[in-house]
């Protein structure tokens, strides 16, 4: 198996949406490890994973039970996409063509990209108040302008600076946010520090859901990371270093924040707790923290611009995407998004948040389709030239099937939704816990493997053997 680095391998991003050819195939596994590993040791999931006791208000291990079962759930969905990566060497919205037809999957894409600008206009947000608590005389819109030069740098030099700069991450933020636990368990403010808050079972099964939803909602970008690793590297080793670092990471962060807002009294902000926790590292932990944002946040960006060509090249199927498009539109993006947020209300965080929530809905299904259609029906092989096309190729501008599935799969999430902006009836009547994830994981897969079997004329293009990969 070849799994150096190639030494040609250039630190700026050629490619965009294209097919990644077997000589520019570069990078090893492990690094999929480090890159969300890395990415995950930051505030908002630290400030997600508060609220299992905050919120919710469980108790210290009732709490980190519902985290880790969360993201031990939700990562597996979200580590199954990874291993896509190497198998197809194109990005995940843009696969999802073979799913949905070169029409079809416009809204999905679509979906996706709103959801990456929403993180991004989020987190740029974060790192100026975060640059602004660090340095006084910075303010906080000069510091949202700050964040946001530096993970738009990141994010048009590309893919191999990206996994650069989360290895090294991986290193400093993990021993930070160890150092952040030792401080805050051997100062301890609080006398209910593991007695404040009970075991609920609606507060538990949402804690679960924030966990797992975490997850789920890299879904449609984590295999644009791996898509460069040689197409021999194995399924189970791309599938489990992705799963390890992103779970590990991400749980980490989500019991930092339960175990900071536990150990100063109640009612504090949450990473006013954490600044007030670790005590005389607090400084050195708000630095990296904003470092995090920072790098991270460069994902969001990078998302974002590969879905927007991925929707213009959809009906521009002559145009062939260069690092120049790429970069045009990251400053486009970026520049947007900025002034958003500069001139946006103090609670400009918490609605974009909840837009995520809903949107994280409308994925659930896609999550399903683009799975079972990978691993049960394909078995990853498609071919890679229809993908491109303008009609599809062999996979149609629209597959009725796929979009049959995908709107049962929403309309049966909504009685058991609970987000801000809705509440179903039957989250309502078990106390507000949110298990439509999990409705529409159990009802897409099954209804669209049928769907998909009973087509007769798909079934005759799987048996010529037209959907093995052409390239």
């Amino acid at each position: 198996m070849s799994t150096a680095t190639t030494p040609s391998a250039p630190l700026i991003e050629k490619h965009t949406i294209g097919y990644v050819p077997p000589e520019d195939r570069h990078g090893k596994v492990r690094d999929l490890f480090t890159l969300w590993f890395g990415g995950n040791i930051a505030p908002l999931p630290i400030v997600t994973g508060a609220l299992g006791v905050q919120l919710f208000q469980l108790n210290l291990v009732w709490g980190i039970v519902a985290i880790l079962v969360g993201h031990l759930v939700g990562g597996v969905l979200m580590a199954l996409h990874s291993a896509q990566g190497p198998q197809m060497g194109i990005p995940q919205m843009i696969q999802s063509r073979a799913q949905f037809g070169s029409l079809g999957a416009l809204l999905v894409v679509l979906i996706a990209g709103i959801m990456y600008i929403g993180f991004f206009a989020s987190n740029i947000v974060l790192a100026g108040k975060s640059l602004h608590g660090v340095v006084d005389s910075v303010p906080v819109p000069v510091g949202i302008v700050i964040g946001a030069l530096g993970s738009g740098i990141i994010g048009i030099i590309g893919y191999r600076f990206i996994h650069v700069l989360n290895r090294i991450g991986t290193w400093v933020l993990g021993i930070g946010i160890v150092l952040g636990f030792g401080y805050i368990l051997t100062h301890i403010q609080t006398a209910d520090f593991l007695t404040r808050g009970n075991f609920n079972i609606s507060g538990w099964l949402a804690t679960v859901s924030l966990a797992a939803l975490w997850q789920i909602a890299f879904a449609p970008y984590v295999s644009d990371y791996s898509r460069y690793l040689p197409e021999d590297v194995p399924v189970a080793a791309t599938f489990w270093t992705t799963y390890l670092g992103s779970a590990l990471g991400s749980s980490l962060s989500f019991i930092f924040g339960a175990v900071a807002v536990l150990a100063t009294p109640v009612g504090m902000d949450t990473m006013d707790a954490v600044k007030l926790a670790t005590g005389s590292i607090g400084p050195l932990m708000l630095v990296l923290f904003l470092l995090s944002v920072i790098s991270h946040n460069a994902l969001n960006l990078y998302g974002a611009v590969l879905s927007l060509i991925t929707l213009v090249q959809t009906f521009a199927y002559r145009w062939i995407p260069t690092a120049k498009s790429r970069a045009v539109l990251s400053v486009i993006v970026l520049a947007a998004c900025c002034f958003a947020a500069v001139g946006a209300s103090a609670d400009f965080i918490g609605h974009f948040v909840d837009m995520v929530l809903v949107l994280l809905v409308v994925l659930v299904p896609w999550t399903a389709i683009n799975l079972i259609d990978f691993y049960a029906i394909h078995k990853g092989q498609y071919d890679i030239d229809s993908i491109f096309q303008v009609d599809g190729g062999i996979y149609g501008r629209y597959n009725p099937q796929a979009l049959l599935a995908y709107a049962i799969g929403i309309a049966v999430q909504i009685p058991f939704m609970n987000t801000p902006l809705y509440v179903g009836p039957i989250s309502a009547h078990i106390n507000g816990a949110d298990l439509s994830w999990v409705v529409g994981l159990l009802v897409t897969s099954p209804l669209y493997w049928w769907l998909a079997n009973r087509d007769t004329a798909y079934r005759r293009r799987l048996s010529t053997g037209k959907l093995a990969s052409s390239l």
